[in-house]
């Protein structure tokens, strides 16, 4: 691997740049779940069929992540990440231009670009920032869950502003990506040695025959499936409890926000931590606990989804972390990042479909937070393998 030497000020430039890629990460489509219910009105579309506009980018991301260190070895790491960011534009871009079909094909373009982001970032990280691996994922952590906040709270406001529709809410959401992709513009003069940095075949060979890897696979694909059913249909949840829209929005904002704290304090304890076994463990059952009062107790929903946002938030840090710090060397993280990413998403994907067709079978979400408390159980026991401190 070739060593990149860079100067402070170009260090702090790739951190900055490496956080405006994190906020594209998560709002362009997390933002959508308040507006779901103006989607459906304006476009007649069942609750299922609502719900593949979370799946669609999980689709992606299962789809493309296996390809993602592949570009990097062909055009670079530098040069690959732009790229995903003006994809990411272009889907934005055309999901907004109203028709249903531009909607869906432009939710699964933005989802292609944020693949290949979530495959490279962490080998990015480990290769360049190798002794600050564990705090910058909780910044990026950090970094996403406010720029989702920021998504979700102002969807229904910019909605309803005069002469606006959701079309323009969506749209909006342009300023990430293409802030993002400005920052980049001076890392494509770096020319590193993508073939070395990234993950090589034999690598991930070997990563598929690992029973640690299928742990941290395990745990990050059940804390996604979780994650991203309640990221989806939180917004109808509380529609039917009796919230308003607005109001719905708002809390779906604070889901965000609570996904951020742990940036803040999970990330950066992580790397002190003998092993992570008992946050893993402690984490997955306050995740448990705020499904089961938003099931039985909706009235108290700003604790829950509070509860919900760190408990998940932080589990998912963790299942970040896990691609670095069950690696022994940036090739495993990038190895272990596809492999996680690719069956993670493939099982997340599924979340908010089936989550939709049990509502359109039963009418309520009582067994769609059911799956998810016994989802929380299963991640439990799979953070307390991956949380080991053993590398592959």
């Amino acid at each position: 691997m070739r060593e990149v030497v860079r100067t402070p000020a170009g260090c702090a430039l790739l951190v900055a740049g490496i956080m405006l890629i994190a906020s594209t990460t998560r709002a362009p489509f997390t933002g959508v779940a308040p507006l779901l219910g103006m989607i459906r009105e304006t476009s007649a579309i069942s609750a299922a069929a609502a719900g593949t506009l979370t799946t669609i980018p999980l689709l992606a991301f299962a789809a493309i992540s296996p390809l993602a260190a592949t570009l990097a070895r062909k055009s670079g790491m530098e040069r690959s990440l732009f790229g995903a960011l003006f994809v990411i534009a272009a889907g934005i871009a055309l999901r907004s231009t109203g028709p249903v079909w531009a909607l869906f094909l432009g939710t699964g373009t933005l989802g292609a670009g944020i693949a290949v982001a979530n495959v490279l970032l962490p080998s990015l990280l480990k290769r360049d920032f190798p002794a600050r691996t564990t705090g910058l994922t909780g910044a990026y952590a950090l970094t996403s869950g406010l720029a989702g906040a920021l998504a979700s709270t102002a969807a229904i406001p910019l909605a309803g502003l005069p002469g606006s529709n959701w079309h323009l809410s969506l749209a909006s959401m342009l300023i990430f990506p293409v802030a993002a992709l400005m920052a980049w513009i001076p890392q494509l003069r770096q020319h590193t040695a993508p073939t070395r940095d990234i993950a090589s075949p034999l690598h991930r060979g070997r990563i598929w025959h690992s029973p640690l890897a299928w742990q941290v696979t395990g745990f990050l694909g059940l804390t996604s499936l979780v994650y991203y059913i309640i990221v989806g249909w939180l917004p109808a949840i509380l529609a039917q409890a009796g919230y308003p829209a607005a109001q719905a929005g708002s809390l779906h904002g604070l889901l965000q926000l609570a996904t951020a704290i742990p940036g803040l304090i999970v990330g950066p304890a992580v790397q002190r931590m003998k092993d992570q076994r008992g946050v893993a463990i402690a984490m997955s059952f306050a995740t448990a606990a705020s499904l089961l009062g938003l099931w039985q107790l909706p009235s108290f929903a700003v604790v829950w989804v509070a509860l919900f946002g760190f408990g998940a938030g932080a589990a998912f840090i963790l299942g970040l972390a896990f691609l670095s710090l069950r690696a022994a060397h940036s090739h495993q993280a990038a190895a272990l990042s596809g492999m996680a990413q690719c069956l993670g998403y493939s099982l997340a994907a599924a979340g908010p479909l089936l989550a939709g067709l049990a509502h359109d079978a039963t009418g309520g979400w009582d067994v769609a937070l059911a799956c998810c408390v016994v989802a929380t159980v299963l991640m439990a026991i799979l953070g307390n393998l991956a949380g080991r401190a053993t590398t592959i």
